[in-house]
């Protein structure tokens, strides 16, 4: 590699202005979040207050239906890989590293998400940003009916919460810790 082929550097091997201003502005976002990760509740109402925002905006240009529609699609990708175990049983063997217990006397071993709630969050705010700034480009607002792909993303919605479910019920895994029996530590 010749001298200045790395990314951010000048042809004499000193940071470029332009790569110290874009990794100070990643430095500074990176800061943001990790300051906001213990904060989940404010995160996902400031999400939701984006999403309103969002909808909002849609509902009164009466258009950007097809952005809509793949933010939603986006977003229940999402929300299957945060219910589904990293580890999936199904493609296990018995043999073949750990599972998730299938009877009373077996061992303990934790839920581990395939897609953790900070990432789903980050993801889904992404996503929303990224379908609101679509919304002022007038290319991206294609003329379609509308209410067929509400009832195609219905449908798509309940096929895929049937057949997760399902999965659910199978490998006997809850991904939620709300109604899992705890056990408090006797001193």
């Amino acid at each position: 590699m010749s001298e200045g082929d790395s990314v951010g550097e000048s042809i004499h091997g000193k940071p470029s202005v332009v790569g110290a201003f874009f990794t100070r502005i990643g430095q500074v976002y990176q800061s943001w979040l990790d300051k906001s990760t213990p904060f989940y509740v404010a995160r996902w109402a400031a999400t939701l207050l984006l999403t309103a925002i969002y909808m909002i905006r849609v509902y009164i240009l009466q258009g950007w239906y097809i952005v809509t529609y793949a933010l939603g699609i986006y977003h229940l990708n999402l929300f299957i890989a945060f219910l589904s175990p990293k580890v999936d049983p199904s493609m296990l063997d018995e043999d073949d590293g750990p599972s998730l217990p299938t009877k009373q006397n077996e061992e303990f071993r934790p839920f581990i998400r395939r897609l953790p709630e900070f990432k789903f969050w980050h993801s889904a705010t992404k996503g929303i940003v990224i379908a609101m700034i679509c919304t002022f480009f007038e290319a991206f607002n294609v003329p379609v009916f509308w209410p067929i792909l509400v009832m195609y993303f219905i449908m798509l919605f309940c096929i895929t919460m049937k057949r997760q479910i399902k999965h659910m019920v199978k490998y006997r895994y809850l991904p939620f810790t709300h109604g899992k029996r705890t056990y408090k530590e006797e001193t």
